[in-house]
Parts: structure tokens; C-alpha cells; sequence
């Protein structure tokens, strides 16, 4: 039986008393009706789930007793985070949501040279509070064990500059012919990594001075192909190829 996954933003002792209030509440009680005595899963987006038993009611909160606590499957999979230049319109929206169910740890949101949004100030702010809130709700829907970060809005300086020296860093260019993003994750430092970095540009792609910028700090130029893909497609496909390759998607064990 699948029973209702909540996000609880906290590790959780077993036999603990937790208290689910506000939108959290309203949908256990009021939108699937559960009574006292019912189960629920909670989830901490660290990677760890939490079977509870709802003892108490009242108006304001629900009383949720931890009955037991176990890593959640996928826990322990290849980190990856995605680095996408701001789209037009909603596009980032469905990235953000995709992106959650495939995966992805960590999402970098930018603006590059060709970038059309010219995001900044309280709209950035109300940008970054929706696509956390569009992150939970596909984190819940999909049983992800992990919540991804959503960092703040990056120029592309700043994007490649922060990203650690330590994770294999993949910058896909539509003009790149030698390698393919297969091949980038075959090799000896792609084979053993841990951590996945993977940049993807705007609708009109990156330009020849920020892919000379990036690979001089340590990201690896790779292409999806011959096709010549949307941006939102690209990035999914990009996600897919790394889980695919890593044995995350397309095996049970994972």
C-alpha cells in the first residue's frame, strides 16, 4: 500500500512527536480525509524516509509519531548538478520539475551571453521561490529521496567559477564534434566520478569565448549528437544519459 509522502525538513528520532501544520495539515485532513491512527511517510530531502502514525487532531496541526526511520531508495546515487541558462517564458518551470524526477541534486540557474530573461532583484527572489516550490512538489510525487538546492540567479562568470574542482564538469556545445556526452562519462575521470556537473546554455547556445572560459577551468566540451535539440529537451536528455550510464535508470538495484 503507498501511503502519503510529506516533506519534513529535518532528520527525525525514532518515537519522535512531530507536529504537520498549515497547507500540510490541510491536504492529510481535509483533501485525503485521514483520521487517527492512519500512516504517512515522511521524507527529510536528505535521504532518508520516515513511517509515522498520526495519534492527535486538532485545528491547527496534526501529531505525527515516528514509528520508523530507513535510507530511501536512490539514496546513495551519483550527485549531479545541473547548471541551465534562464529560457524564455515557462520553460524553466518544466526543467526545474523534470529535472527533480531525474535526479538532480543541485540546479544552477544563470544568465549567459545570449540569455534573453534579464532576471534580477524581487523578481529573481520570486523566480527562486517558485521553482523550489515546483522542486517539492516533484519530490513528492516521484519519491526522490533527495530535495534538490536551487541556488540564486548566477552570471555565467560567476557559474563556472564556484563549481568544485573535485566533480567531473561537462559544458554541452552544439558545436563541439570530437566528443559526445557518452564519451565524456566513459573515460578514466568520468568512469570513477561521483559528482556530475552539467551546463547547459540558452536558446541560442553558449558562445565560443564562454566555452574557452569554462574548459579553462576545468569543464570538458561535450556534445547530445547530431540533432540539434531544444533547451529543454536537451537538458533532459542530458540528465537522462548520465543516470542511464551511472545505473540509476534502467536497473531495480539502484
Amino acid at each position: 500500500m503507498t501511503h502519503p509522502r510529506i516533506y519534513f525538513p529535518r532528520c527525525l528520532d525514532m518515537n519522535e512527536l512531530c507536529r504537520i501544520s498549515g497547507e500540510q495539515r490541510h491536504y492529510l485532513k481535509n483533501v485525503l480525509r485521514m483520521k487517527t491512527g492512519e500512516t504517512i511517510v515522511l521524507f527529510d530531502g536528505r535521504g532518508s524516509e520516515y513511517e509515522g502514525i498520526i495519534r492527535q487532531e486538532s485545528e491547527d496541526d496534526l501529531v505525527v509519531e515516528v514509528v520508523s526511520r530507513s535510507a530511501a531508495p536512490g539514496s546513495n546515487s551519483v550527485k549531479i548538478t545541473l547548471c541551465q541558462s534562464i529560457p524564455k517564458a515557462a520553460k524553466m518551470d518544466f526543467i526545474i520539475q523534470k529535472g527533480t524526477e531525474l535526479g538532480v541534486h543541485r540546479i544552477i540557474p544563470f544568465i549567459s551571453g545570449r540569455s534573453v530573461p534579464k532576471i534580477s532583484g524581487d523578481k529573481a527572489h520570486l523566480k527562486i521561490e517558485r521553482w523550489r516550490k515546483i522542486a517539492l512538489e516533484a519530490c513528492k510525487q516521484s519519491r526522490r529521496a533527495h530535495l534538490p538546492v536551487i541556488d540564486e540567479i548566477l552570471d555565467f562568470n560567476q557559474m563556472i567559477a564556484q563549481i568544485s574542482w573535485d566533480s567531473l564538469k561537462i559544458i554541452l556545445w552544439e558545436e563541439e564534434e570530437s566528443r559526445g556526452l557518452k564519451q565524456a562519462l566513459a573515460d578514466e575521470s568520468g568512469r570513477g566520478a561521483e559528482e556530475i556537473v552539467i551546463a547547459i546554455g540558452p536558446e541560442g547556445g553558449f558562445t565560443r569565448e564562454e566555452i574557452t572560459k569554462a574548459t579553462g577551468l576545468g569543464f570538458i566540451s561535450a556534445g547530445l549528437g547530431r540533432c540539434i535539440l531544444r533547451l529543454e529537451t536537451a537538458a533532459l536528455a542530458a540528465l537522462t544519459i548520465v543516470q542511464y550510464e551511472k545505473g540509476v535508470i534502467g536497473s531495480l538495484n539502484s
